[in-house]
């Protein structure tokens, strides 16, 4: 297939063919010329896109106030978000953009009740354990981690008084700073299961503007206990869901084929979990978790910041089961034997910061993990450490050498971002968003991405004026699942757009995962379905590099290349009627300066030798599902 009309880079549109002749003859794609008659309807006429974040840390969280210093309110982080000038440890900090929903998630684990040591006539300060945390200092958290989590009296005291009269101010901050219409904030907290050091953290979000004290991983480490108590709440009428996070660190247990009690997954876990679990976090601070080199061998970019060890050890972390492409592909497997698909995960980014300041930009980014670390010669030697041969830190102890606890502060990355398509910027509109999946992630950037799936969408549909609300009336968002068809079906087609940040980086290429089911083990594939400038796809469908830019001396990058809005409507060409198969977009933006870089360049120091210099920011969207009609329920291959 020729590559159709394609504008120069700098133009306001680069659209450029979906897949080459021959190999992949069913593909289909959208002018340049039509897209832009379009673009007006990329927005859609009812939902639109809203950006946020849930999952930030403030010193309501043990170990933000504890181990790293933190002093941010919950207030002041809600304030932050939203484009005010808050004041934290002496310094005047203001977002670059706001947000347009955020959800502060402390951990529910003694929640708030370390931040009374800042009152020195509070219980806690006057009693022994809060002495002696005072003078231990950071060393207390390693050393008494098992304590905290157990939601126990510790050295005789009882942190829960404290704790509740905490939750009533948490919950207040979060309904004082919600501006309907205009930025939205949820109640929210972090349960924070981890049991021998695999995480198995949910963060667990309210649609209302009441919620009850947090359950904890005192109450229960399994994270079945954790959904009944939800569906307890529920039937009173308080509407929860809870998000697993940072699976790459759970050593393959978020997504594993057992339950808590070590027996195979059955119909109604998957049941349970499905309902009480609608999204999963795919990036985040401490790493990306779409998928891994050693679980996807043909993706040339799957070695996107990997952080593949536990979160409290060096200890690595098994990639099967710990990262969200294998579990969309164990969902398939499990439903085919159980009825029921307990990994139908939509997508969502978050920060996972603990200084309670939620930023996305990688030149808002200095290693900072908790506090707010502004750019003092310690921080800014203990994010680049690692060229002059520092020896490694021991864990728990901020030696300036690069290690922070157990891991390097250069492993880690910048916030993410949690997008969702929503009528208005309300609790009820973003939560039911929420619910649908009709989401995507970002590794930071502003970009937007759509999804549909149909099996009557024309060729030409990008052409229309409203295609957007044509997309929604004849098939699914994002999210969603393409209607059931009995016999042999000809493939579905889907519509993917995308258009860059308008204060970022130009777009290299959109690309659509598959992940099907074949003699009972899924595989996946990756079609390179658009990209920018008049590359051409090889007899396999490869596309050539779209370039580098990055002056890694300035931290400087040109927009010369790339395209500012990539469109297409695709076709599947290896489609099996009879086969389960999921479907998501992943867009990717030119190579750009990585936090480290940048960090790098402005003081004037070399360039951490074990850090990539560029990364090339990324959005993901949820999936849409493909069911065969009548499916039979059958016993498949064992994990």
């Amino acid at each position: 297939m020729k590559p159709i009309e394609s504008r120069s880079p700098g133009s306001a549109l680069s659209t450029a063919v979906a897949l080459a002749a021959g190999v992949f003859a069913t593909a289909l794609v959208a002018t340049a010329a039509s897209a832009a008659s379009s673009a007006s309807a990329t927005e859609g006429p009812a939902r639109q896109a809203y950006y946020g974040d849930l999952h930030l840390h403030t010193s309501y969280s043990f170990d933000a106030y504890v181990m790293m210093g933190t002093k941010t309110t919950p207030e002041q982080a809600y304030r932050f978000a939203k484009g005010d000038t808050v004041h934290v440890l002496g310094e005047a900090v203001r977002r670059k953009e706001p947000l347009d929903f955020l959800a502060v998630t402390d951990h529910s684990e003694n929640i708030g009740a370390f931040r009374d040591l800042d009152d020195p006539e509070s219980p806690i300060s006057k009693s022994a354990f809060g002495k002696s945390v005072r003078a231990e200092g950071p060393g207390v958290f390693w050393r008494r981690l098992k304590d905290l989590l157990s939601g126990k009296a510790v050295d005789g005291f009882d942190l829960k008084p404290g704790s509740r009269t905490a939750w009533e101010r948490y919950v207040k901050a979060a309904n004082d700073n919600y501006q309907p219409g205009k930025f939205t904030t949820f109640i929210g907290y972090e349960w924070t299961s981890m049991p021998d050091g695999q995480n198995l953290h949910r963060n667990v979000i309210f649609r209302g503007d009441h919620a009850p004290y947090p359950y904890t991983s005192g109450d229960s480490w399994k994270p079945e206990d954790l959904w009944a108590f939800l569906d307890a709440q529920r039937k009173q009428g308080v509407e929860a869901l809870a998000i697993p996070h940072n699976a790459n660190a759970s050593n393959g247990l978020m997504y594993d084929w057992n339950n808590s009690n070590g027996k195979p997954i059955d119909e109604a876990y998957a049941l349970r979990r499905a309902e009480n679990e609608p999204l999963t976090e795919i990036s985040q601070n401490k790493g990306a978790s779409e998928t891994h080199p050693a679980l996807s061998p043909n993706d040339e970019f799957a070695n996107f910041e990997i952080f593949d060890h536990l979160l409290i050890s060096p200890k690595k972390s098994a990639p099967g089961g710990s990262y969200v492409r294998d579990a969309l592909g164990r969902g398939l497997e499990l439903e085919k034997r159980t009825g029921a698909n307990p990994f139908k995960y939509g997508v969502v980014g978050g920060s996972d910061f603990h200084g309670g300041l939620s930023q996305s930009d990688e030149a808002a980014y200095e290693g900072n993990i908790g506090g707010n670390d502004s750019a003092s010669r310690k921080s800014i030697k203990v994010a680049l450490a690692g060229v002059s041969g520092d020896a490694p830190g021991k864990a728990g102890k901020d030696d300036g050498d690069g290690e922070h606890g157990p891991f390097k502060v250069r492993e880690t990355g910048s916030g993410n971002l949690a997008a969702v398509w929503a009528e208005r910027n309300t609790r009820e509109s973003i939560y039911d968003a929420l619910r649908r999946k009709e989401t995507f992630a970002t590794s930071g950037s502003r970009l937007k991405l759509r999804l549909f799936g149909g099996w009557d969408f024309g060729k030409d549909l990008l052409k229309e004026k409203d295609w957007v609300s044509a997309a929604y009336g004849s098939g699914v968002p994002m999210g969603g699942d393409l209607p059931a068809r009995a016999g042999k079906s000809r493939p579905p087609r889907f519509v993917v757009w995308a258009a860059k940040d308008p204060n970022g980086a130009n777009l290299d290429r959109v690309q659509i995962i598959k992940v099907w089911l074949k003699g009972g083990r899924h595989q996946e594939r990756i079609f390179n379905v658009a990209w920018s400038g008049d590359r051409k796809a090889d007899a396999k469908g490869q596309v050539k590099p779209v370039g580098n830019t990055v002056d890694t001396h300035t931290g400087k990058y040109g927009n010369t290349i790339g395209g500012t809005e990539l469109a297409a409507v695709w076709e599947d060409p290896e489609f099996d009627a009879a086969a389960p198969a999921v479907y998501y977009l992943r867009v990717l933006e030119i190579p750009t300066p990585r936090w480290s870089t940048l960090l790098a360049a402005r003081n004037g120091q070399p360039l951490p030798k074990d850090a990539p210099a560029t990364l090339q920011e990324r959005g993901w969207s949820s999936p849409i599902w493909y069911t065969p009609a009548k499916t039979p329920v059958e016993p498949g291959p064992k994990g």
